[in-house]
């Protein structure tokens, strides 16, 4: 007998888990508007060059690729790939589409990505991201509106403990040259040190040992690098400016995010962490991650990407965007209990009891009544005893059962039933909805 579970790193959604993704979902999509970003969708999988050599030597790693098909399958190779990010499409799609697209595009993109990763706790291999992105622009203000923008989703869901873990990859570079990297071995120390806050420092010293950094030079990275505490932004950008006397220019993006900052929801949240590596190698300015709590990884990152769409284009487009990851913002809300308490509830308003054969068309009638009045109805698809309908209504938590009987019918009413409170009332027929939306007022969820 086949397994019925599902395959590692997926997972099966059933109803209160659809709806509290909805509702995270439909929050950050609204935030995402009001700061005037526009919706975009791209295929679940992309021609295989489309995806490599854009994530480093960790990403190409974990792209899913898919095997030719037909009568090439024997082949055992590969020319198509499930989407490992939303970036790297959107940059596709920037150079598909440049004669169309205004010259300073906002988008968003919420869909799901895939990787042949190894199945943690909030990480799956397939899930979903939700990411902005600026294209068309140098500026830093662009960085501030992309953290405005994410701190506001943050904090309208409820998270009132996230720091913005902040950092450039031009500062990175600059304290690895300090730290006596080679230029040619920049990209082996950064993938080592993306690692630090999963390996701590030892793994991090063994790992850049084993791709042939000299171990002093890996004590200097560690100490460099030594993560930061959580101070104000600004002061770690003075203990900086110390540590990089001669490369003081590489600060300058920095300084410039997290004094406009100060005007902005990401105020008071910024940290500057010259440990933030990052792994994705498409980043060439600021980059930046999410951090909270008793979560090992972050709910997001992101950072400015100059060079990506121009691998596509031919010439240099200025981008930079964030990802959100909604797997782990879900995580973190159910296990503080987040959510507001009717998200997984009720499926409906009402359920419609069904008294016997005879009266179907009307407990249909009544149920399109209700509906067309805007409410959520079920129902009840089989004659029963009344008690049982209104005990598989309580452990559906519907809050309102209406039944129309013998007598109901005769003389033109409907009672109504409130689960929550367990009165009852007979009203006339043409008011059963106002009823109805009376007593759902009168019984809120707990």
């Amino acid at each position: 007998m086949s397994s019925t579970q599902p395959a590692r790193g997926t997972r099966d959604f059933l109803p209160p888990d659809v709806r509290r993704r909805a509702h995270v979902i439909d929050i950050v999509r609204r935030v995402y508007e009001r700061y005037g970003f526009e919706p975009i969708e791209t295929p679940a999988f992309e021609n295989i060059e489309t995806l490599t050599g854009k994530y480093g030597e960790e990403g190409a790693k974990l792209i899913f690729k898919i095997l030719k098909r037909g009568e090439h399958e024997s082949s055992g190779q590969a020319d198509l790939a499930l989407r490992y990010d939303l970036t790297v499409p959107l940059a596709r799609v920037i150079a598909e589409y440049q004669n169309t697209l205004p010259k300073f595009f906002r988008r968003y993109q919420i869909q799901p990505v895939w990787r042949a990763d190894r199945p943690a706790r909030g990480r799956f291999r397939e899930f979903y991201q939700c990411d902005i992105d600026a294209i068309g622009s140098t500026s830093p203000v662009v960085e501030v509106e992309v953290l405005s923008a994410v701190s506001d989703v943050l904090t309208t869901l409820g998270f009132d403990d996230f720091r913005v873990r902040l950092n450039d990859r031009r500062v990175l570079q600059a304290l690895l040259a300090t730290a006596g990297v080679p230029p040619d071995r920049e990209t082996d120390a950064l993938v080592a040190l993306d690692k630090l806050d999963k390996i701590g420092p030892d793994g991090v010293a063994a790992d850049m040992t084993a791709r042939g950094l000299d171990p002093g030079v890996a004590a200097a990275c560690l100490r460099l690098f030594a993560p930061a505490p959580d101070r104000a932004a600004v002061e770690t950008l003075r203990s900086l400016s110390v540590r990089l006397a001669d490369r003081k220019d590489v600060l300058g993006t920095l300084e410039t995010i997290v004094a406009m900052a100060e005007s902005t929801p990401v105020a008071g949240r910024i940290r500057v962490d010259p440990s933030l590596a990052r792994g994705l190698s498409y980043y060439t300015g600021a980059i930046m991650e999410i951090a909270v709590p008793d979560l090992a990884g972050s709910l997001g990152g992101g950072g400015r990407y100059d060079n990506l769409v121009g691998m596509f284009l031919g010439r240099e487009v200025p981008a930079c965007g964030f990802s959100l990851g909604l797997e782990r913002i879900i995580v973190v809300m159910a296990e503080r209990g987040m959510f507001p308490p009717d998200i997984a509830s009720a499926p409906a308003d009402v359920m419609v009891a069904l008294w016997d054969e005879s009266s179907r068309a009307e407990a249909l009638a009544l149920a399109g009544r209700l509906r067309r009045d805007g409410l959520d109805v079920d129902v009840y698809p089989e004659p029963d005893k009344p008690g049982r309908q209104f005990k598989y209504a309580a452990s559906r938590q519907y809050p309102i059962v209406v039944l129309a009987g013998e007598d109901e019918r005769r003389t033109g009413t409907v009672t109504i039933k409130n689960m929550r409170t367990a009165s009852q009332i007979t009203v006339p027929m043409a008011d059963v909805a106002t009823h109805v939306q009376t007593e759902l007022k009168r019984s809120p969820v707990s």
